[in-house]
């Protein structure tokens, strides 16, 4: 779990970063490690590696006409207001954050682009030392997709399935090099001033 939720806290970080003298770097840093701390709280208890689509709405970040509340209630752990955080990402963003896979999609029709890929099981210790209390039996005819929190105001934005089977399966070359395209010029649209490096943030 420690390693998809830096990773996505990387990248939505970096998106803060392209905003220009906005932030300061302490200020990014003090968001970043608020962010890590709320996202490891929040799904200590709702992490499945053995089921990863399990909870996958619960764990899904949103940010549309209004703030994701759990980053607002990262950045207002360091006093950054939910105004000033939502007019610096994207207006349109979407992020899974799952066990072994952390996937984003800017815009409502933009490519789903893969930031984070496991490809050996979870480390047993690194589970045992993540999930502290028993986890709640499963019954199979629960939906999988639509666990919430009834703190989470937003409804779970999930991939369609199509697009969730796409992601399971190992892409060509020629592929890949289509999927960077496309989350690059997804980028693009929001930050067209930040080519450079938002190209070198996707290829990384």
């Amino acid at each position: 779990m420690r390693l998809e939720i830096v990773s996505a806290a990387d990248f939505l970080v970096h998106l803060l970063r392209l905003q220009a003298g906005q932030l300061s770097e302490r200020q990014l840093e003090m968001f970043k490690s608020s962010l890590t701390e709320v996202l490891r709280h929040r799904y200590r208890d709702h992490w499945f590696p053995d089921r990863p689509n399990r909870g996958s709405g619960y764990r899904c970040i949103r940010i549309n006409g209004k703030m994701d509340p759990v980053i607002a209630q990262a950045g207002a752990n360091v006093g950054l207001l939910p105004t000033v955080l939502h007019s610096l990402f994207p207006s349109e963003l979407t992020m899974w954050i799952d066990p072994s896979e952390v996937s984003y999609r800017i815009g409502e029709n933009g490519s789903i682009c893969v930031l984070y890929e496991r490809t050996e099981p979870e480390n047993p210790e690194e589970m045992s030392s993540q999930l502290h209390h028993p986890q709640q039996p499963h019954h199979p005819h629960q939906p999988q997709h639509h666990h919430q929190s009834q703190q989470h105001q937003q409804a779970p934005i999930l991939p369609p399935p199509l697009q969730q089977q796409q992601l399971q399966q190992q892409p060509s070359p020629q592929q890949q090099q289509q999927q960077f395209e496309s989350c690059k010029d997804s980028l693009l649209l929001e930050h067209p001033q930040f080519s450079e490096q938002i190209a070198a943030y996707v290829s990384s």
